[in-house]
């Protein structure tokens, strides 16, 4: 494969693993992606395996690499040459999406983080939710599986809701006995998840208004596919009277992974500059 230089990101979260194959040049292409769920194996040797099967279906060594990056969880990945943090890997990576992007919000499995970012996909700013918040892809997931969903119906069934039942409930523990309740009085199954992606989109809403998002705003993460969560995002959006441009793609779950390929690559011309000058 002829390249100007290739690069490599992973994203380590906590149920998946994103890995990027790009070609780093001056405007960057994706080659490749994989995803794979960890199902509680160790995540490094999950990830040592995804970088041998990539090498090896693009008939490539190793050393053909000139950078292999982390972010997330991924600082414990042996073959890297650098880890970066989540936040400038998903700046990095809704840039690429979009470059006119001002602001993107991260929906991760564990919390939702909005950033602030320069032209250059620089953070500026962030707000985040905590762990124990029930703002997360984590959250649906356990939900959907009490429901007897897979994740994947989730966004199609929450589009079905006619009278949506919002979880009162900031906490994960109190709002999953919000469902609990729910369920005992007979409560619909996409009114239920409505419910709660109405939920969620509320909080981010006050996420971007508290950090003072500005337009276009980005989703990346898993939850940016949830087709039920972008509906409750716009129907939130329009009964709050926001004015926030909203904008994501497909891959949006693979931005912390292009963030990080972006980064690495910009990272190993910067560290052969400086090894041309001393020489």
């Amino acid at each position: 494969m002829k390249s100007t230089l290739l690069t490599m990101g992973i994203d380590i979260g906590s149920n998946y693993i994103k890995l990027v194959l790009m070609d780093y040049n001056e405007k960057p292409a994706l080659l490749d992606s994989q995803t794979e769920k960890i199902r509680k194996r160790n995540p490094t040797q999950v990830a040592d395996e995804m970088i041998q099967l990539m090498l090896q279906k693009h008939e490539l060594q190793y050393e053909d690499i000139a950078y292999l990056a982390t972010t997330g969880e991924g600082d414990l990945v042996k073959r890297k040459r650098g880890h970066f943090y989540g936040m400038t890997t998903h700046a990095k990576g809704a840039n690429y999406f979009f470059p006119d992007a001002r602001s993107v919000v991260d929906l991760g499995a564990l919390y939702v983080r909005a950033i602030k970012i320069s032209p250059d996909a620089r953070v500026q700013d962030y707000k985040m939710t905590g762990q124990c918040a029930s703002g997360s892809g984590q959250f649906i997931e356990n939900i959907s599986r009490y429901l007897g969903l897979s994740i994947e119906e989730v966004g199609e069934i929450s589009m079905q809701a006619d009278n949506p039942e919002v979880s009162s409930g900031i906490c994960a523990v109190l709002a999953e006995t919000d469902v609990i309740n729910m369920v005992s009085r007979g409560i619909s199954t996409p009114n239920i998840i409505k419910g709660i992606h109405l939920s969620i989109a509320n909080r981010i809403i006050k996420l971007m208004s508290s950090l003072k998002a500005e337009s276009p705003i980005v989703l990346t993460g898993g939850m940016a596919l949830n087709k039920g969560m972008l509906q409750a995002l716009e129907d939130q959006l329009k009964e709050s009277g926001k004015k926030f441009e909203i904008k994501t793609t497909p891959q949006a779950a693979y931005a912390g992974a292009i963030g990080a390929a972006l980064w690495g690559g910009y990272r190993h011309n910067k560290l052969k500059e400086k090894k041309t000058m001393a020489v």
